[in-house]
């Protein structure tokens, strides 16, 4: 692995073991190596007893809307600057993301070399408000955003994590002071189907999403919506009422699936499904359920819970009216929940 090599620095989120063994607290797996071994992801390995994490690049760096990522309850429209690497602890068979997810694409595909502090200064002399860590898992390079997102905030900045929430609490702890938004998956709830399809165990989705939510950070839950895979009404009302469970005023965005990587035997999801498990969720008693990706779909306006104002109106990625004004409470005196300002 020349490119892990070249781009690495010792993790600090690990604990050293006998034998130079490493366990990994990055993510939810809790990888243990010997000297020479990777970690599922296999950007994080032990190299002669130390586990070394990447550092100094970024597989791509574009200018995205906040609600791309999506976050609908903070700071509407605002101009984010997002980055990524390689690799991911998931193997999710329905991954649209699966060029950079695979960490071996690091060693053909094209990276550029970069400090933490000239990307967060090139992201705030962009106009951007936040600075997103996406398009792979954040977790497994969380020290290397810790360090890119302490030179966004000497620049004023706020910051985000797109993930699939499969956090632990050490991560969490290490994050704290310096990630504010975390967006976090729920792809199913079914153990099986989460261990066959994407590698990974439901009780330990839930527990890192419990941990986000906990830790203070503002959560917002993105499910991807398949057909035949997770789009029973029993299974959206399992989910609905886990997301209902930790409080009903967490965004829940519903969005749709399109054939890529693996499965591109299966159709891509109707709106009619989104709409179908927004109204499921409501009746669990959540809030704020959006649907999105696909065009022209309702579903993607934040409405007032006690007099049923559209506050913010959205056509796509566009905010086309904000009525909260940066104050989060609605003209009946509502308060949405949310970061606003």
């Amino acid at each position: 692995m020349p490119f892990m090599r070249e781009y690495s620095a010792e993790a600090a989120l690990c604990e050293k073991l006998g034998g130079g063994k490493v366990r990994c607290l990055a993510c939810a797996h809790r990888c243990v190596t010997a000297p020479g071994g990777a970690g599922r992801c296999k950007v994080r390995f032990n190299d002669g007893g130390r586990l070394m994490a990447p550092r100094g690049y970024v597989s791509g760096l574009a200018p995205d809307p906040i609600e791309k990522k999506p976050f609908f309850h903070v700071l509407p429209g605002a101009r984010t600057m997002s980055f990524g690497m390689f690799g991911c602890n998931f193997s999710c068979e329905f991954c649209q993301n699966w060029s950079i997810s695979d960490a071996a694409a690091a060693e053909t595909a094209g990276a550029l070399r970069v400090t933490a502090e000239s990307l967060a200064a090139g992201a705030a002399a962009s106009g951007a408000k936040v600075l997103v860590s996406t398009y792979n898992e954040p977790l497994i390079t969380a020290e290397w955003a810790g360090e890119v997102f302490d030179g966004a905030k000497k620049k004023g900045l706020r910051t985000a994590f797109v993930s699939n929430g499969y956090a632990t609490p050490e991560a969490a702890a290490f994050l704290k002071p310096r990630l504010d938004f975390w967006k976090a998956d729920l792809k199913s709830f079914d153990d099986g189907k989460y261990r066959k399809v994407c590698g990974a165990e439901l009780s330990k989705v839930l527990d890192g999403i419990r941990t986000i939510k906990d830790s203070g950070f503002w959560l917002e839950i993105v499910t991807l919506l398949i057909p035949g895979f997770n789009d029973s009404d029993a299974e959206i009302g399992a989910m609905a009422g886990f997301v209902a469970g930790l409080s009903p005023d967490i965004p829940w965005h519903l969005t749709a699936f399109h054939p890529d990587h693996l499965m591109t035997d299966v159709p891509p999801t109707p709106a009619g499904t989104l709409l179908r498990a927004r109204d499921i969720a409501a009746a669990k008693g959540l809030r704020y359920v959006y649907c999105g990706n696909i065009p022209g779909v309702n579903g993607q306006d934040t409405v007032c819970p006690s007099c049923g104002l559209t506050l913010v109106e959205r056509e796509g990625f566009s905010v086309r009216k904000d009525l909260l004004g940066g104050k989060g409470t609605c003209g009946c005196g509502f308060k949405v929940p949310g970061v606003w300002a």
